[in-house]
């Protein structure tokens, strides 16, 4: 098939963004008790856990099964780079601390530093 890498790794930190925004936005309104502000706030946590199983897929669906070879010289840092990433995602999921967000995208940087060498 047409591999695209570079655009997987766009497309998780687009994801990753997002869910930076989404947990700014559910601290703005957890204190608000109007029915509007309830409602959005519900969105915005639907909204993270959705890009946050985004890039979950990707790591899963793309990279481990299609990309990452058992042959490869780096198979043991790439799998450590990959499973990063999942739990950081897994952890943007069940939370609503800012600094998940960042390691996030510090473990998605760190993974395609690792598979682009």
């Amino acid at each position: 098939g047409v591999y695209g890498d570079s655009a997987r790794f766009t497309q998780m930190l687009e994801d990753q963004t997002t869910i930076a925004k989404a947990i700014d936005q559910i601290s703005d309104l957890a204190g608000k008790k109007d029915a509007k502000s309830a409602n959005q706030l519900n969105r915005w946590v639907a909204a993270k856990e959705d890009h946050a199983s985004k890039i979950q897929k990707i790591i899963a669906e793309y990279f481990l099964t299609q990309r990452i070879k058992s042959s490869s010289d780096k198979y043991d840092s790439l799998l450590k780079g990959a499973h990063s990433v999942m739990v950081a995602a897994m952890k943007c999921k069940q939370g609503v601390v800012a600094k998940s967000a960042d390691f996030l995208k510090s473990a998605i940087e760190g993974f395609q530093m690792v598979y682009e060498k």
